[in-house]
């Protein structure tokens, strides 16, 4: 059964805005004004090309082409709007050459003439033009692979959303913030493809009985949902395989949290889908679904009986948990908190399933060690919904929600270690085991900038992003050459915005730097609770002015809503990590 934290009003369907892609959005704009005479973007199917562009061109005067796969034939045909009638290629350069912005979407599909056009504006440079493109592996016409490949025009390769920024999407687009573990789940579920998590969220909405969560977020648990929408979205790339193949891919399917060995399928079989981006092989031979989605909509066309008698229930998974659990717990020993999957667990979690107290006790200190404070009180709930007296995630829960205690005297070298967090290293100076943390306190102690940044780089690599970020933020603090001290500033920011919300005595007044000194003055106001009305009253502007000013702050803080910003003006009570 699918469920999730719900009601009418909360999770009415919502317009989801524009969110993130702040460093995009600023490369379009200014390959848009600047010398250059436009831009490529690329990027797979569904990761937000079209929607990033229409943001960037908003309000601008521009004209706009589409590639269509019914018209590849026809010549000029995404043209058609434009030019009239029959012409010559080098006519319609002409005929074009007045128009200052035009916009191409979807320039892998457009027809050989069209796709020459394009090119020939370029060249000739006196139109920008804004190119977005699919490179999902289809043949792009080599016209418009040209216009990146000979310089002609620069190109964003368009990377999937980031999980905090998914997060914040979710957010907007629902009306209220996801819980870690659900929005950690739709983020592997649609892998970066934007249209494929507003089907899911879509599906959602239609409800079931709620799942428990915090008052002010929504939470899923339970089988995927495989809608029309998607199926869609999903299917086309099963679809053609020879009974062989399907079959290997159902039995990969319904043996799905767990993989099968090479052994126990055919070779050659596995070999074809591997090479079609099917299936995935582990060095130790283990062979899984490539697409998390693929399992539930192979399971869904297999049947309920069939996937009453084949699929994997909890009680099958104990022996893998087990290895997982182990796994973590050496990563921990070894201080390497590097991303190490688990989909055992996350799939046990999102099943609804009971997790056992000490797998997720482990999965807790492995998500807090990484600064993934609200991650890790989800894994911790987790465990206490089975065990709900059981200490370990008692005491991992109490980690993350009161403020960072003062180091107490312990043999936890992670313990020992807040008094270098803190500012206090000469504490624990030759007292900490691991290089890495050694590094940090001596180079804090002898106020050393560049051996800050280095020990934060350091941190960073071995996966601990929060003490990297804090650690670049003492290094900010530090440095005596104003441009160092804004680059490790700028790096903690950034580290310190994938660490969910952690507020330590660190970063604490590192993210209003960030701002200019109106918007900072507006950001308290609006977090004391003043309305934009009230602001602008107070400070002789037009509201609209503090609306503008506002929707900045969110962008360069990584805010959703004025709700987050006292979080971001002081550290507040009862969160820290």
């Amino acid at each position: 059964m699918t469920t999730y934290e719900a009601d009418a009003r909360t999770l009415e369907p919502l317009p989801w805005p524009f969110t993130g892609r702040a460093d995009e959005l600023d490369l379009v704009r200014r390959c848009l004004t600047g010398a250059r005479h436009g831009i490529v973007v690329t990027g797979p199917s569904g990761h937000g090309k079209t929607r990033l562009v229409t943001e960037a061109v908003r309000g601008t005067d521009c004209a706009r082409v589409t590639g269509t796969p019914g018209m590849r034939g026809l010549d000029f045909a995404a043209f058609a709007h434009l030019l009239p009638g029959a012409v010559s290629l080098h006519r319609a350069v002409r005929l074009l050459s007045g128009v200052r912005l035009l916009v191409v979407d979807d320039a892998h599909l457009l027809d050989d003439a069209s796709a020459a056009l394009v090119h020939q504006l370029a060249v000739h440079g006196r139109t920008r033009l804004v190119v977005i493109a699919a490179d999902d592996g289809a043949p792009v016409p080599a016209a418009v692979s040209r216009l990146w490949t000979g310089e002609l025009l620069p190109r964003l390769a368009l990377e999937p959303l980031p999980r905090e920024e998914t997060e914040r999407l979710l957010t907007a687009g629902v009306g209220r913030v996801p819980e870690p573990l659900t929005a950690g789940r739709l983020h592997r579920l649609c892998g970066g493809d934007l249209r494929l998590l507003r089907a899911l969220v879509d599906a959602l909405r239609e409800g079931g009985p709620p799942y428990p969560a915090a008052a002010d977020e929504w939470a899923w648990r339970g089988p995927v949902p495989v809608t029309a929408a998607v199926r869609e979205r999903v299917a086309p790339a099963l679809e053609g395989r020879g009974p062989g193949e399907r079959e290997s891919l159902e039995r990969l399917a319904f043996a799905e949290p767990l993989p099968l060995h090479l052994d126990d399928l055919d070779l050659d079989t596995v070999e074809r889908l591997e090479a079609a981006g099917l299936v995935r092989a582990d060095d130790e031979g283990a062979v899984r679904l490539a697409h998390p989605l693929h399992g539930a909509v192979l399971r869904a066309g297999g049947g309920r009986l069939r996937a009453r008698r084949q699929a994997r229930a909890p009680r099958d998974c104990g022996p893998a948990l087990a290895a997982e659990q182990r796994a973590l717990a050496r990563r921990i020993e070894r201080a390497d908190v590097r991303a190490l999957p688990t989909p055992v667990g996350e799939w046990l979690a999102g099943e609804g399933a009971p997790v056992p107290a000490g797998y997720a006790a482990v999965r807790a200190r492995f998500a807090r060690l990484r600064g993934e404070v609200r991650e890790a009180a989800a894994w911790a709930r987790e465990g206490l919904r089975a065990t709900p007296d059981d200490p370990a995630c008692r005491a991992e829960l109490a980690a993350v929600v009161p403020r960072l205690p003062q180091p107490a005297a312990t043999d936890d070298p992670y313990a020992r270690y807040d008094a270098v967090r803190l500012g206090a290293p000469e504490r624990v100076v030759g007292r900490l085991p691991d290089e890495v943390f050694a590094r940090h306190a001596d180079a804090l102690a002898r106020g050393d900038g560049p051996a800050l940044d280095r020990a934060a780089e350091g941190l960073r690599q071995r996966g601990f992003l929060l003490f990297a970020a804090e650690a670049y933020a003492q290094a900010a603090r530090t440095h005596r050459d104003p441009g160092a001290a804004r680059t490790s500033r700028t790096r903690a920011l950034a580290l310190a915005r994938r660490c969910q919300g952690a507020r330590t005595p660190a970063l604490s007044g590192l993210v209003l730097g960030e701002l200019t000194a109106r918007q900072r003055q507006i950001v308290a106001l609006a977090a004391a609770g003043l309305s934009n009305r009230q602001i602008a009253q107070r400070l002789t502007l037009s509201v609209r002015t503090v609306g503008n000013h506002l929707y900045s702050a969110y962008t360069r803080l990584g805010a959703s809503d004025r709700q987050q910003l006292p979080w971001l003006v002081e550290p507040p009570a009862g969160r820290s990590a």
